[in-house]
């Protein structure tokens, strides 16, 4: 057997341990012949991770879990989410001097390791205890959180729930540090990540949230890139990530360098993690900052809110190479290219930013970077102000994957959601799907053409006789490819709370290599 051959039977194992299981036989006399390509499926196991929500006690926090209906699902199955809160073993040491001690304490030695036990037992059964838990596809569930305890969750879901799976946490902060809407969706665990856009400077208390789903510690290092090149860290390396818990750092303490801008890179040395960072501003609120997408030499950053005061991007380059990327806005008309910002000049492996004013003026827009022949890659992420100032609002979008065939969006509500879609490239139709309501309503559905080089703030369905918040699917039927994010909006005390999630695919599809398919034709 050749090394292809070898590579592909190693592929198709780690397909199925990621995504559910593949079945793969030895080729027969024939099969050459018979090649039919892969088919489609249902992933059939999948996990999430989310954040934890927040360290203040005014924090109000929903948790929001759905599954969209999928053809060809299983029709068994669950979708967990739990408290990734580290359960430590009894300490050997403080029971002995606890049994030492017994009868001086006047209490009965067994008593004591009986009511130590049902302590224990009753905290594991509490860890255990499903924080949400689905009970069918098509039909969201929320569960809700107050205050600095709101916990880290670590999920899986399996059978006729993987496919699509979503999980969403939601946190408004009524006053202080981060004051306002903070929303992210909860994310696979992986081994690295780029977060352009976070900050070390005194008005910003940034966090790195690294969230442990495994039964064994995960290692990591956080590298930190300003202005000037690679900060100085003096604790970043060999970061030590307990089993099945959180781990937050803040990023201030990594460094004595005080930077505006700093662009955040995640490496998991073993193990493998989630990771988010949590932005907040003394003056301007606070939001979640994803990371972005893997780095490219096409960009799109999809969904500026029409009414944002100010937009400032932070784009950031790997390795030595400089590189002058084109800017262009996809507005509803089509692709245009801001006047005096044509094209931004970045240095290999520093963090650059630029400040894009009122970029939108009034209008959905989204933001397309190109560097020439694609042959830089970079990450980036803009940050956006709406509101006046003194009353300002902030949230991050970072550079986004396409949906290639469906994503998802929760804790919409019938007023303050804005759906925002951009075919940067070519002509789409999409079919957008609101599910039912969490307390109640009948699922709808609409299908849009987005026309090549625009973005469309698309007046998105609502269930029929909607009670409580409602999911939103979108699928790319033709076209594309297709950006897309979401909006929730509100506003308290004059001052315009929002969040934004760009929304990547889902991949709840899985090419899986037909039984009797012949691996041996792609041997060279």
């Amino acid at each position: 057997m050749n090394r292809t051959t070898l590579s592909l039977i190693a592929g198709a194992t780690a397909l199925a341990a990621v995504t559910g299981f593949a079945a793969v036989s030895a080729p027969g006399p024939g099969a050459a012949e018979r090649r039919t390509g892969a088919a489609t499926l249902p992933v059939e196991r999948t996990g999430l991770l989310c954040p934890r929500p927040s360290t203040s006690d005014l924090a109000e926090t929903t948790y929001t879990s759905f599954t969209p209906v999928t053809e060809g699902a299983d029709d068994k199955g669950t979708a967990v989410l739990r408290s990734a809160a580290q359960q430590s073993a009894p300490d050997e040491d403080a029971e002995g001097e606890d049994e030492k001690d017994g009868e001086k304490a006047g209490k009965d030695e067994n008593d004591e390791k009986g009511e130590k036990g049902d302590k224990d037992a009753a905290e594991g059964d509490q860890a255990d205890k499903p924080v949400l838990q689905l009970e069918e596809p098509g039909k969201p569930v929320t569960a809700e959180a107050d205050g600095a305890d709101a916990p880290a969750l670590v999920g899986t879901a399996d059978g006729r729930f993987a496919s699509g799976w979503t999980a969403q946490q939601t946190t408004e902060v009524a006053a202080g540090t981060g004051r306002g809407l903070q929303g992210v969706a909860c994310s696979a665990a992986d081994t690295q990540f780029w977060f352009p856009g976070a900050s070390t400077d005194d008005s910003r208390t940034d966090y790195i949230h690294l969230t442990n789903p495994d039964d064994s510690a995960a290692v990591v290092d956080v590298e930190l890139y300003g202005k000037d090149g690679e900060l100085k860290t003096t604790v970043g390396e060999g970061i030590t990530v307990k089993p099945r818990s959180a781990e937050p750092v803040l990023l201030s303490t990594l460094t004595a360098e005080k930077q505006t801008d700093v662009t955040v890179h995640v490496v998991v040395r073993s193990g493998r993690v989630g990771a988010a960072v949590q932005a907040l501003d003394d003056e301007t609120g606070g939001d979640w900052l994803p990371a972005s997408a893997d780095p490219s030499g096409r960009l799109v950053l999809p969904g500026i809110p029409k009414d944002a005061t100010a937009v400032r991007l932070v784009a950031f380059t790997p390795g030595d190479a400089d590189v002058d990327l084109k800017v262009r806005l996809a507005a509803p008309s089509g692709l245009i290219t801001p006047a005096g910002n044509e094209t931004l000049h970045l240095k290999g492996g520093m963090t650059a930013a630029f400040d894009l004013g009122e970029l939108t003026r009034g209008e959905a827009g989204s933001l397309v970077l190109t560097a020439p022949d694609g042959s830089v890659p970079v990450v980036a992420a803009m940050r956006v102000l709406r509101g006046e100032e003194g009353k300002q609002e902030s949230a991050f979008i970072p550079a986004a994957r396409p949906v290639e065939t469906r994503a998802t969006a929760l804790d919409n509500t019938a007023k303050g959601t804005t759906l925002s879609v951009t075919a940067p490239e070519g002509g789409a139709e999409i079919r957008v799907t609101a599910s039912a309501g969490t307390k109640g309503g009948t699922p709808q559905t609409k299908t849009y053409s987005i026309k090549s080089g625009t973005t469309q703030d698309i007046e998105a369905p609502v269930p029929a006789g909607l009670k409580g918040s409602y999911a939103l699917t979108v699928e790319t039927r033709s076209g594309g490819p297709v950006y897309a994010s979401r909006t929730l909006a509100s506003t308290e005390g004059g001052v315009p709370y929002f969040t934004v999630q760009a929304l990547p695919d889902d991949r709840g599809m899985v090419a899986v290599p037909d039984a009797s398919e012949d691996l041996s034709v792609l041997q060279r």
